[in-house]
């Protein structure tokens, strides 16, 4: 019988972590107007006749506040790890020297920054809807229990507990995308 019913609360509470690590990894994709080697993580190279991370290909500094390098370690893929950063919509000009790619990092204008707090907070919207998504799924299984003969206490005290784990990571969503506009419209 249903006396029994846990949920695994863990499970979601891991899945919701899941999240807000997507959240931060695409947030570190943005530009600030300050160079970081994190901004490259999505850029994706065709080498070797897979796509594979640019940090595989290469080694990426920080020399300069304003300035990446990659010092590409096979010569015949420079070219490539140049087309994939100009294609990757970063709004970096590279430039090459020798198997060193530079990437000079532009002052951001003030349309730019706008521009790129609602692409921080679109990034947020989409982490509010994968927790949100995960709170059915927590929802639609303390309902299953319901029907299958769990009291009507228990399954009060699971769906607050669903709820309130929900508004946590709601709220550290909010907090992330807080810290990274106020980053970006920083001049």
């Amino acid at each position: 019988m249903a006396d029994e019913f846990i949920l695994d609360t863990d499970d979601l509470e891991r899945r919701m972590d899941g999240a807000i690590a997507n959240l931060r990894t695409e947030l570190a994709s943005l530009r600030t107007g300050r160079a970081s080697g994190s901004m490259l993580e999505p850029v994706m190279v065709d080498a070797y006749g897979s796509m594979t991370p640019i940090n595989q290909v290469g080694t990426v500094n920080v020399p300069e506040p304003r300035m990446v390098t990659i010092n590409v370690w096979d010569k015949g893929l420079v070219g490539k790890v140049e087309k994939a950063i100009r294609e990757s919509g970063l709004g970096i000009n590279p430039q090459l020297n020798g198997t060193i790619i530079m990437l000079p990092i532009p002052e951001l204008n003030e349309e730019r920054r706008r521009e790129l707090t609602k692409v921080a907070g679109n990034y947020a919207e989409g982490a509010r809807v994968a927790i949100r998504n995960l709170r059915r799924d927590g929802m639609d299984q303390i309902k299953k229990a319901k029907a299958d003969g769990m009291s009507e206490d228990d399954q009060k005290f699971w769906e607050g507990a669903v709820q309130e784990l929900t508004d946590t990571f709601i709220k550290t969503v909010d907090e992330t995308l807080e810290t990274k506009q106020s980053e970006i419209m920083q001049v």
